[in-house]
């Protein structure tokens, strides 16, 4: 008797994980993702390492929805096609890098454009080959995941941040080169 019970309970989790999208590899969009707090960067296995800390189902399946899956090298191949850098003119003053790169270096990207909004943080806006927005690069607030005494480390317990504003122009430069493949026209 307890067996059955036991299965049976068994078959009811794997069909409430199965209608809550994940066994249907349910995938949110850029902006959604974005809007959840998620850039799409983050590996599948960072959101098992987050459902360790955090015990909130809905935003660990928000995170599934939104990760690449894992691979030996899944990161390092993902590319875009063009790139916009965004961030407000009166907040670049507190930022010395990204304008250096913006007046000195910009012009070596010719498929990245810059483009100012009030209140933003510095960001890039990446690009697929239809122009459209992909992903997002900038700050995430995972610290608040971590232990106080990590607040200011870039990375704790494998949930990694990615903080443009903190980058280096050389930093800007290398992701650029790396991560942005334009596409050729055939012209």
């Amino acid at each position: 008797m307890d067996r059955s019970l036991s299965v049976a309970a068994a078959v009811a989790a794997v069909a409430l994980v199965c209608f809550s999208g994940l066994c249907r590899g349910e995938r949110l969009g850029a902006r959604e993702c974005e809007d959840l707090g998620f850039t799409g960067l983050a590996l599948c296995s960072d959101c098992n390492a987050l459902s360790e800390f955090v015990k909130d189902q809905e935003l660990v399946e928000d995170c599934r929805k939104c990760c690449t899956e894992d691979s030996d090298d899944s990161i390092s191949k993902l590319t875009f096609s063009g790139a916009i850098i965004e961030v407000c003119m009166r907040k670049l003053v507190f930022y010395p890098e990204v304008v250096g790169f913006l007046e000195e270096d910009k012009d070596d990207f010719p498929y990245m454009e810059a483009r100012y909004s009030y209140g933003s943080p510095p960001k890039l806006i990446m690009l697929d080959d239809k122009g459209e927005h992909k992903e997002t690069i900038r700050q995430w607030h995972l610290y608040v995941f971590c232990f106080p005494s990590t607040f200011l480390m870039q990375s704790c317990n494998n949930l990694t941040t990615t903080m443009i504003d903190n980058w280096k122009r050389e930093h800007i430069r290398q992701f650029l080169k790396e991560k942005v493949k334009p596409v050729k026209s055939d012209s």
